[in-house]
């Protein structure tokens, strides 16, 4: 019985089709890659300047507590909503939006009850709305 001798081909691995395919992969991800360029706003806020201004007699005062309370002309609200802004600011308003309406504001009180009375106040006419800084400590 003749067997046949096995060939002893080399074997190799071919890796010019892996690296087509590897280059291929890394200039697919590199086209389908957004760059997004994160963009920031650099806010400085302002800080009182100059001489405080006189005090006018007939004015409407709004304060707003750190947990979002509203006191006008000195009367707690009893709740934090438009409505009832709205409701306590509509008599004054119909008896003369010229009037100036000053916003005064914790530090902590959120941005949202500043807002809320500035919409309100606008809403129902007032056309002088000043909000009270505190002038910077330190020299």
């Amino acid at each position: 019985m003749k067997f046949r001798r096995q060939s002893n081909d080399n074997v190799e691995i071919n890796l010019a089709p892996l690296i087509d395919v590897v280059f291929l992969l890394l200039i697919f991800f590199m086209v389908t890659t957004t760059f997004t360029r994160e963009t920031r706003l650099g806010v400085v806020l302002p800080e009182a300047s100059g001489q405080p201004r006189v005090e006018v007699a007939d004015h409407v005062e709004v304060v707003i507590g750190a947990g979002g309370e509203y006191l006008v002309n000195g009367e707690q609200l009893l709740r934090h909503d438009e409505a009832t802004l709205r409701s306590v600011l509509l008599p004054l308003a119909r008896a003369g939006t010229d009037r100036p309406l000053v916003i005064t504001a914790d530090a902590s009180s959120p941005h949202q009850a500043v807002v809320r009375v500035m919409d309100v106040a606008g809403q129902l006419g007032f056309v002088n709305i000043t909000i009270t800084t505190q002038a910077p400590s330190g020299g």
